[in-house]
This record gives C-alpha cells, structure tokens and sequence, in this order.
C-alpha cells in the first residue's frame, strides 16, 4: 500500500483569504483542539519511551533529539529549557537540527536531504548504547533523521520517532513510533502548525517526566532550577520559606548561598539535625 501523507492533505477549510480575522481565528482554534486528543492516542508509545530512557539515563545515557525545519527547532528549544528548569548539565539533553545552528533562524538549503549528515553529527557527541535518539519529522521522510534513527538503532541506542503520518519511514526506522495523527493542517502542509504544537506537546511530555524521575522535582516545584533572574530568585526563595519556614530574607540568604532550593534545604537539615 502505497504511503499518503495525511499531514500533506489539502486544508478542510478553503478561500482563507477571504475570511475575516474572527473567523480565521476561530477555525485555527477549532483545529486546534484536535491536537490534544491525538497526543493522547499516543502515550502508551510515549510511556515506554518514557521508561527506556531513565533506564538508560540512570546508566549515564543522554537524550538527542532530532530534525528538521520547525521540528528541529522544537527539539533544539526543549532540549535548552532543561538547564534553568531542572539544573541539568546541558549535556544530558541535546537538540541537533539539520544545517547546524544556522538553521535555527534561517531555512538552509538541501540541509534535511542529507541521510548520511544525521549519524556524522551524532558521532560528534560518541553516542552510545545508554543514549536515546528520538527523530521528529512530520512528515515522516526526513532523510536526515531517518538515516540517523538508523545508523544510531545499529549501535544499540534506543530510538523513537515522532510524526504526524501512519507507517511513515522514519517509523519503520526507530524501535519507538509516536504517531501522532492530527490531520490535514488549516494551511495545507503547514506542518508548524498542529503538527509542531502536537510535536511540542509530546516533547514536553518526554523531558517533564524523565526529570522527575530522575528527581529533579519535588511535590511539584523545580527545586533545581537555575536562579537566573530576579523572579527565579524569589521563586525559589519562597520555596525556601514554605519547606524550611524560615523568614523570607533568611530564605534568600540560604538560597544565594547554595545555589538552589534542593541545596539549601540540604545544607540547612543537615545543620540543624
């Protein structure tokens, strides 16, 4: 049977251009509210992702993500937002994009074509059998994550791949296909929209959950964040005070002392016991 690209299927809206602001809105918005639902579908498939991986980073293993265009984008910013939430070094989560980071902010040419470019960039961070590759391509034909997924699949990593189209190639490729079936998009083939919002979504899912497994949050609060500014400050400051109920000045003292919430209390029980 032949491969069709729901993602590519025309729009089931028509003459956009000549509908007004509140419409466009609405109907985007209408869209919108399928993404969920398809994220949904797929947690059993997230769960055992899930689950491979802090078996593995529990042994020294890493995530990598991987893509293309927006795809790439949205693995590269879930990957930076680990450091200042969870206080992880930043090489334990890394988001590589087709065309290097040029390609973040400028569409380089023929970048994505490239099947062998995926696993050369790979090689540069001496992946190995503990680590995690997770291909996200909408549209499920990426050379340069397919080709990545394959080769990294080869040498004992676990993989996954997150697309929105049923038995894609890059499914076949990974151990692990996400198939998060959103539709045709409002735009046809805008795949930045419910496709990158789903992608984001399943993204958020993956790293939220590792890092509190791995223990990077306690109750509900990023206890290891990163003080990187006035608000994380006095963030962690009042978690401070609601752990320890020290007084709001004594808090901050401790906090800017040890350098984060789960520190602090450490150093502050350990004084005090």
């Amino acid at each position: 049977m032949a491969f069709i690209k729901i993602s590519e299927q025309p729009s089931l809206y028509n003459d956009l251009e000549k509908k007004s602001v509140h419409e466009l809105l609405t109907e985007i918005n209408q869209e919108d509210h399928k993404v969920a639902d398809a994220v949904q579908k797929a947690i059993p498939q997230i769960e055992r992702l899930v689950t491979g991986i802090v078996e593995r980073m529990k042994r020294g293993g890493r995530i990598f993500y991987m893509g293309a265009g927006t795809s790439g984008r949205l693995g590269v910013l879930d990957a930076s937002e680990i450091p200042p939430t969870f206080g992880m070094d930043p090489g334990w989560i890394i988001g590589l994009i087709a065309g290097g980071d040029y390609a973040l902010r400028n569409a380089v040419e023929n970048a994505e074509d490239d099947e062998a470019q995926g696993w050369k960039d790979l090689q540069q961070y001496n992946v190995n059998s503990n680590d995690t590759v997770i291909g996200i391509a909408a549209s499920g034909t990426t050379p340069y994550v397919i080709g990545a997924l394959r080769d990294a699949r080869e040498h004992g990593c676990l993989t996954a791949a997150i697309t929105s189209n049923p038995d894609a190639p890059v499914s076949e490729a990974a151990e692990i296909p996400i198939e998060m079936i959103v539709g045709p998009e409002y735009v046809t083939g805008s795949s930045r929209m419910k496709s990158g919002t789903g992608q984001k979504l399943i993204c958020n899912m993956i790293s939220t959950s590792v890092m509190i497994q791995m223990g990077r949050v306690k109750g509900n609060k990023m206890v290891n964040m990163q003080l990187t500014n006035k608000k994380l400050v006095d963030r962690g400051t009042r978690m401070v005070v609601e752990e320890l109920g020290l007084s709001y000045d004594e808090a901050k003292r401790l906090l800017l002392l040890h350098g984060s919430v789960k520190r602090a209390c450490e150093a502050y029980r350990g004084i005090n016991e």
